[in-house]
């Protein structure tokens, strides 16, 4: 699919890899929706004509409210990209007690449910664009992660949400096919966004020496390269890629 002039939508766009995706899809002519809880954040990015709602993803009726408003003044989308997200790190049963299941529940409703509630809206609304040459629609892609198929201790609500995203992308690829909609996932290993970059030099030394090429995080750029790659090649649909420079992530 052309980059140029299509309606982008991209949620957690305020920091990260959905800022860069942000950027990335907006020098390459996308009209962008810019999605975060946190409107500050969207307020400091700095994107001619880009339509900003503040909102959390995991609310239904909060993202309904607001995809059908922007809709109806901007037209419809042709490619979402999920990258809204949170990684708490906490152990099921640990020195403070037994993990409380609303931090579990919490992970899975931003990641996993938030991913999908925008999906489900998204796809919806592109059934309506008028098809290219090859008869498509829209391109969807979410935001997995390595921890989906290494994931560490400490990390078991964040490894299923991602896991979720994972598992979800082929049956959401083949029911959407019939509408000219793809569906393909990211799994990131470790990038350089706030939460790596905040840790202590020593831990950040640490943890880039276990990927074996590069031997440094990953940049957001990347990322949102790999972003529009997907975008512009019709057959990637149905599939899960890792981004990690070979990573495979131990136990802790």
């Amino acid at each position: 699919m052309d980059i140029q002039g299509k309606i982008a939508i991209v949620t957690g766009a305020g920091s990260g890899l959905g800022a860069a995706t942000a950027q990335t899809l907006h020098a390459q002519g996308a009209e962008l929706w810019l999605v975060d809880r946190d409107e500050t954040a969207l307020d400091g990015l700095k994107i001619a004509r880009a339509h900003k709602i503040a909102a959390d993803v995991g609310d239904a009726g909060q993202v309904e409210a607001a995809f059908n408003d922007a809709a109806q003044s901007f037209g419809s989308p042709s490619i979402l990209v999920n990258c809204a997200g949170i990684a708490p790190a906490k152990k099921i049963s640990g020195r403070d007690g037994v993990m409380p299941l609303d931090d579990f529940e919490q992970v899975i409703r931003v990641n996993l449910v938030g991913s999908f509630n925008c999906l489900r809206l998204a796809a919806h609304m592109m059934r309506d664009n008028a098809p290219n040459e090859d008869g498509e629609r829209g391109v969807i892609i979410n935001t997995s992660s390595v921890a989906a198929f290494d994931g560490q201790i400490g990390q078991t609500a964040y490894a299923a949400s991602k896991g979720g995203i994972a598992a979800l992308t082929l049956p959401a690829a083949r029911e959407l096919a019939v509408h000219g909609i793809r569906v393909a996932a990211i799994a990131p290993g470790l990038f350089g966004t706030p939460l790596l970059l905040n840790m202590p030099e020593p831990v950040q030394a640490s943890l880039a020496a276990t990927i074996p090429f590069p031997q440094r995080f990953g940049r957001a750029e990347e990322f949102a390269e790999l972003v529009t790659s997907i975008v512009r090649n019709p057959m990637l649909n149905g599939e899960v890629i890792r981004l990690d420079g070979a990573l495979r992530m131990a136990p802790r």
